[in-house]
């Protein structure tokens, strides 16, 4: 069921027939492959439009406390980045969403750049979000997705120059994370008004598409952010709801959050 849209056209299509996009994240191989593949279909299956596949890694410096209990029990169990691979296949074969995989940049030069694009490809992954990487320091990754025709997200936080911004509308392909608040991922109760400072910035720079994560944890707050943004991410919620009470867990909280996707 390997899905023929791209991310554009899924946050497009999201925000023509509701108010938004929802992105759902969920670290692969937690609490082991097959578990997280299921959950992940889970996403698709109760509105969620894009998923995030983060890949586990040693030193997840934005990562807050519960991404980074999830990403060290997954190492713990034998989660090496070829698994990464084998899970985007298997969920773009059960689910009708484009799946954008999350990784810091050190294991993809690890793995190396052209092969980790090509097996990508071969996967079904829509490409890559690059949490750490800078345009201006990824010409080989940008090289790569152009050879390939794989998307990159690039980020922009409140403290972004408007340098930086405009780097990363001009370098990014699919849309532009901006990211809410300063610190690590994790729910909060209320979304930081920074991200509406950061979307405004990036429509002066011209972004088609931007979406807002860190943070969300309610439907009310999926609202709120679609207001502004073209799309919703959504991490900490799902994964905790995964820890709590399993794949069903992650159903029952992805319906009840991309609710708020559903109010203009």
């Amino acid at each position: 069921m390997t899905t023929n849209r791209t991310v554009a056209t899924t946050i497009d299509t999201a925000n023509a027939e509701r108010a938004g996009a929802v992105i759902g994240y969920l670290p692969a191989g937690y609490p082991n492959v097959q578990t997280s593949v299921d959950a992940a279909v889970a996403l698709a299956e109760n509105g969620v439009d894009v998923i995030e596949l983060g890949l586990p890694y040693s030193d997840p410096v934005m990562d807050g406390p519960v991404i980074q209990r999830a990403a060290e029990e997954s190492l713990a169990n034998g989660f090496r980045v070829a698994h990464v691979f084998d899970a985007v296949r298997e969920i773009t074969e059960r689910a009708d969403v484009p799946v954008l995989v999350m990784t810091y940049w050190n294991p993809v030069l690890r793995y190396g750049v052209e092969r980790f694009a090509d097996d990508l490809v071969a996967a079904g992954a829509a490409g890559l979000i690059t949490p750490d990487l800078i345009p201006d320091e990824g010409a080989e990754w940008i090289a790569q997705s152009e050879r390939t025709g794989l998307d990159r997200v690039f980020l922009a936080a409140p403290s972004s120059s408007d340098t930086r911004m405009r780097q990363a509308v001009d370098s990014s392909r699919g849309f532009v994370y901006a990211v809410s608040t300063m610190g690590v991922t994790g729910a909060r109760a209320g979304v930081d008004s920074a991200a509406r400072s950061v979307v405004s910035r990036l429509r002066e720079q011209g972004v088609e598409r931007t979406c807002v994560g860190l943070g969300i944890s309610t439907a009310d707050q999926v609202t709120e952010v679609l207001e502004y943004a073209d799309g919703a991410i959504i991490g900490s919620a799902f994964v905790r709801a995964l820890a709590d009470l399993g794949v069903q867990g992650v159903a029952d909280r992805a319906a009840d959050l991309t609710s708020g996707a559903g109010r203009r």
